[in-house]
Parts: C-alpha cells; sequence; structure tokens
C-alpha cells in the first residue's frame, strides 16, 4: 500500500537515457519529502493480448532494478517505490500523472529525427500530463548532460510566475544559475536574492535574445510553449536558444 498521495515518477525502459532521468530526479524528489516512483511500462501486443511473456518481466525487473541502483548509488536519503504496468506507455504515464508532483522520462535525441525532436512518449507527456514534465536529455555516448544554466522567459502572459518561480526554484535546488530572458518589466532577482542569475533583454529572434557562450541545460516552459513542442521540426525556433535540444521542464497548473 502507497503512504503519500503524490511521488515523483519516472518512466524506465532499460535505457540509459532513462537511468539518467531517474538520477535527475532526486533531487525532486527529495526536497518534496517526496519517494521516487520508478515505472515501467510493458506495451501490449499489437494482438490485443494481455498475457505477459516471462522474458518482458525479466527485462521489466532488470531495468528497475539498474535504475534504482543508481538512485542509491547517489547518496541521498529517498524513498524509492517501483512499479510494472502495461498499456500504451504514453497513456500509462499520463494515468501516474494524476498523482505525481512531477514526471520524469529520459531521452537521447537531438536534432531532427524521422517523428519529430520528442519520442512518442514524450510527446504524449508533454501535451496532456497533469503534472510538470522533465525531460532529460543524455549526451549521445550515454552519460548525462551537466546542469549550469536554467534559462526561462519572462512575460506578461499569464501563469508565467509560476513558470518563473518553477525554474527558480530549480536554481536553488540544483546550485544552478538561472538565466532570465526578460520580455517583461517585473524582476525576480529580489524574491530569490541567493540564485545567481543573468538577465538577457528580449531581441527580435532566438540568437539575439541570447548571445551568451554558456550553453542552456535546462529550459523551463508554461503550456503555451508544450503544446506547440511536439510539433517543431527544428531546434532554436525560441527565445531560449537551443530549445528544444536541451532537457526541457514543462511547467503545469
Amino acid at each position: 500500500m502507497r503512504q503519500y498521495s503524490k511521488s515523483v515518477v519516472v518512466g524506465v525502459n532499460g535505457s540509459q537515457a532513462a537511468v539518467n532521468a531517474a538520477t535527475w530526479a532526486v533531487d525532486e524528489a527529495t526536497s518534496r519529502l517526496l519517494p521516487l516512483r520508478l515505472v515501467y511500462v510493458i506495451p501490449r501486443p499489437a494482438d490485443g493480448s494481455t498475457q505477459t511473456s516471462e522474458w518482458e518481466l525479466q527485462r521489466a525487473e532488470q531495468a528497475l532494478v539498474a535504475a534504482d541502483g543508481a538512485v542509491q548509488g547517489q547518496g541521498h536519503p529517498v524513498e524509492v517505490e517501483t512499479a510494472v504496468l502495461s498499456g500504451d506507455p504514453g497513456q500509462v504515464l499520463i494515468n501516474e500523472s494524476q498523482d505525481a508532483a512531477m514526471i520524469c522520462v529520459g531521452t537521447a535525441r537531438r536534432g531532427r529525427a524521422a517523428d519529430g525532436l520528442l519520442g512518442p512518449t514524450a510527446a504524449a507527456l508533454v501535451t496532456s500530463a497533469r503534472c510538470p514534465v522533465a525531460i532529460i536529455r543524455t549526451n549521445p555516448d550515454g552519460s548525462p548532460t551537466k546542469l549550469g544554466v536554467i534559462a526561462v522567459v519572462l512575460t506578461d502572459d499569464a501563469g508565467n510566475d509560476e513558470v518563473v518561480r518553477q525554474a527558480m526554484e530549480e536554481g536553488r535546488r540544483r546550485h544552478a544559475t538561472v538565466r532570465q530572458i526578460d520580455r517583461r518589466l517585473n524582476s525576480w532577482v529580489r524574491r530569490y536574492p541567493d540564485v545567481p542569475v543573468q538577465i538577457v533583454a528580449a531581441g527580435t529572434g532566438g540568437k539575439d535574445a541570447e548571445s551568451h557562450s554558456s550553453a542552456i541545460d535546462l529550459a523551463v516552459v508554461g503550456e503555451a510553449d508544450a503544446d506547440q513542442l511536439p510539433r517543431l521540426a527544428t531546434p532554436n525556433c525560441h527565445p531560449i536558444l537551443g530549445y528544444p535540444d536541451c532537457s526541457v521542464l514543462v511547467v503545469r497548473h
């Protein structure tokens, strides 16, 4: 029986990208005093059969053990739950998001891909999840990306305050610099005096709005960007230079 009404959920599929997403999510869980829930989804066969083979169950168990081992290797006190579910991975994780504080998945995709910049599971989550969604990028060699600069766009749009607040919380949580691409006058700097902030004046395009040499490692965006993200065909079509060819945190409220 689960003891918590909320958890930080990570989709695990046996890939190194999923393991990296799980280790990234440790700070999310510990800072909220919540368990980390590792979920492996076994896709249902095309013939509609509900029978799960022993091989599939073993593969799921191995993937969960690997992810759990990597989480424990971080050395942080976090309670870990594991679950093996079946169905369409995207829909199963959307269902999980109803009881989650955040849901995280990993991806190694970069640049142009045949089916877009996101895989089908990540695309389903950013448009339909009921909680914030983190899409964590992995380097081509399987190593985790290093979190250095967190970027967020300041606008006068409804809900932007919550997007910026989440970016500032990530900066505090991960001891990272937050780069604010300023498209409004109100500043968050006074509210978070302990977080290093770079303020970038808005220009007419992505490269003008953000010309700093430091690479963006995590972009924090709101629901309007999330709705467009699965349809993007190329990166650099956003005030955050390189978006979404970096890790992305989608804030839903």
